[in-house]
């Protein structure tokens, strides 16, 4: 499939029988270039896992998945996420399911442990209502493990093999400024830590999540960074920027105290901390960055406002049910207060996949990562 489109109920039974009866010339489907693609996350990448929490961090109703073709789906956009575009770049002939809704041989292919308003600290995003904290969606692939382990007959050494083919994503931390640090009237961090100790408490706390997956059977694993929360619509909207930036530098320092101390983890990781593996670092705030400065050259006329949403720089309120979005969602950087569009969403799953600068993969990029 060239397409970064995709049919899942055909993809999902290509793969079964791929898997289980290994008839490939029968099945007209693209075969992935991995065995199943593993994904850990917060809105940015949660397609649907939301949908039956109790929660204001869900996305499962209109204007939410416009051009995407199943609809709404519980994904923050209006079409594909990063993981979506990402998973069709390695061959995946099909979306990977929600965890919500994927058991018994399904999960063989990989699922989507990710969930609204999640961080890497238990508490984060309390303030929104439910989610899957890291920690939780660690104890979610832990029973996914188990799962597969049986369809392997109890053969530790083959699973771990299948498992060490497989592509891990995890992309946490957003929500660990958004809404817990920088927002002091729901949370004392800010108060308790400076924002070298909180990157550091962070740091550590997700350098224990990544073991504890490594642990479980990761190998290739892709970690993205945070990315410019203070130039999101949501920021622009309650800050007045001075000078030449418009954005909210103060959150911006503060995230790349964090994501700098990560590209440190992951080179520790790679040094011998982990044996066996492969972690690849995804600079989100690098390519944001880019984004929005070259935005012409990537077909982008609105770079601070959200497509769908309401008040100053349609970010005071996010896209609200039913809501009219703007025409041409291809032009804008945001779908609304807090997401990227699909647009967005495409260009950094091709950076990410196929560049050669390390300003967007680290050390390699994740095409490299799927062939070793």
């Amino acid at each position: 499939m060239t397409s970064l489109r995709g049919n899942n109920n055909i993809g999902v039974l290509c793969l079964f029988l791929l898997l289980t009866i290994g008839i490939i010339n029968g099945c007209k489907c693209q075969v992935p270039q991995v065995p199943g693609f593993f994904i850990f996350g917060d809105s940015l990448v949660d397609n649907g896992n939301n949908n039956d929490i109790l929660t204001l961090s869900r996305a499962n109703y209109r204007p939410y998945g416009i051009d995407f073709p199943q609809g709404t789906t519980g994904r923050f956009t209006n079409g594909m996420t990063l993981v979506d575009a990402i998973a069709q770049l390695l061959g995946f002939p099909y979306y990977i399911p929600p965890y919500a809704r994927t058991r018994g041989r399904f999960l063989l292919g990989g699922a989507n442990f990710a969930s609204g308003a999640a961080g890497i600290r238990d508490e984060t995003g309390n303030n929104l209502g439910g989610h899957m904290s890291m920690n939780q969606q660690v104890a979610n692939f832990g029973r996914a493990v188990a799962e597969i382990s049986r369809m392997f007959r109890g053969d530790s050494n083959a699973m771990n093999g299948y498992l060490s083919k497989c592509i891990f994503y995890s992309g946490m931390g957003s929500n660990d400024y958004l809404n817990n640090y920088f927002m002091p009237t729901f949370y004392s961090t800010g108060s308790q830590f400076t924002t070298i100790a909180f990157a550091n408490s962070l740091l550590q706390d997700y350098g224990r999540q990544l073991t504890a997956l490594y642990n479980l059977g990761a190998r290739k694993v892709i970690v993205s960074s945070v990315g410019r929360i203070g130039c999101i619509p949501y920021q622009l909207a309650r800050y007045n920027g001075s000078g030449s930036s418009q954005c909210n530098e103060d959150i911006n320092n503060a995230i790349a105290l964090f994501n700098s101390g990560l590209k440190k983890l992951v080179d520790r990781f790679n040094n011998g901390q982990l044996p066996s593996s492969k972690f690849v670092f995804l600079d989100s705030f690098q390519t944001g960055q880019d984004l929005a400065i070259n935005s012409p050259s990537y077909g982008f006329e609105v770079v601070d406002g959200g497509c769908c949403g309401v008040g100053r720089n349609n970010g005071q309120i996010t896209c609200l049910p039913l809501q009219q979005p703007c025409n041409d969602r291809s032009k804008y950087l945001f779908w609304d207060a807090f997401h990227p569009t699909e647009a967005a969403n495409i260009i950094v799953a091709k950076m990410s996949y196929s560049s050669t600068s390390r300003n967007y993969a680290y050390p390699i990029n994740i095409q490299q990562l799927a062939m070793l």
